[in-house]
């Protein structure tokens, strides 16, 4: 899976916000708030990938969380772009 075209991450005031861009940017229920994690995992996603793929880049990065904590969060925020028709 990755990020369908139409939509950018933004970092706002320390936050990061997922912005519908083209025809959809005034919707504002499509926009989509995350943490530093959501926004690693949303530049991964640049890139077709697996949610093993994701757990993995996650390990690399944030080191000292076991196996199912990352892949707790991986499906936590795989199901919101999913929610939210962000993922293709």
């Amino acid at each position: 899976m990755k990020i369908k075209k139409g939509f950018i991450l933004k970092e706002i005031a320390g936050s990061y916000v997922v912005v519908p861009i083209g025809d959809d940017m005034v919707d504002f229920s499509l926009m989509v708030t995350t943490n530093e994690t959501g926004a690693f995992l949303w530049n991964c996603l640049s890139e077709d990938k697996t949610i093993p793929e994701l757990v993995d880049a996650l390990k690399s990065e944030y080191e000292g969380a076991s196996d199912e904590e990352l892949s707790a969060d991986v499906e936590e925020f795989v199901a919101l772009l999913k929610e939210n028709n962000i993922v293709e």
